[in-house]
């Protein structure tokens, strides 16, 4: 069976997306000190953004406990990916070895 989400839940969800464009945009143009900070900031907003747009426009907030479980499998490897590489930028050049 199908959910009908009322219009008013999608109104909402854009008003809150397009606030945090609007805060990703200031957060462009302020700097937090440090590079790395910078960087977990805008993607903190993203991820924000990103969860909206998945529980509400691909309805995974209506679907059954399976699909929710695979699109949360699905953000946790990303998560590990991430931590994966900002490990390796932050990181880089600290073993005094040239190039690595």
């Amino acid at each position: 069976m199908e959910h009908i989400t009322p219009t008013r839940v999608y109104v909402l969800v854009l008003i809150a997306l397009l606030f945090l464009t609007g805060v990703t945009v200031l957060a462009a143009k302020i700097d937090f000190g440090s590079h790395v900070i910078n960087n977990i900031v805008a993607i903190a907003i993203a991820v924000t953004k990103a969860t909206l747009v998945v529980l509400f426009f691909m309805h995974v907030y209506y679907s059954s406990p399976m699909v929710r479980f695979y699109a949360i499998a699905g953000a946790v490897w990303v998560f590990i990916f991430f931590v994966i590489g900002f490990t390796d930028y932050v990181f880089r050049g600290v073993i005094g070895i040239p190039g690595i």
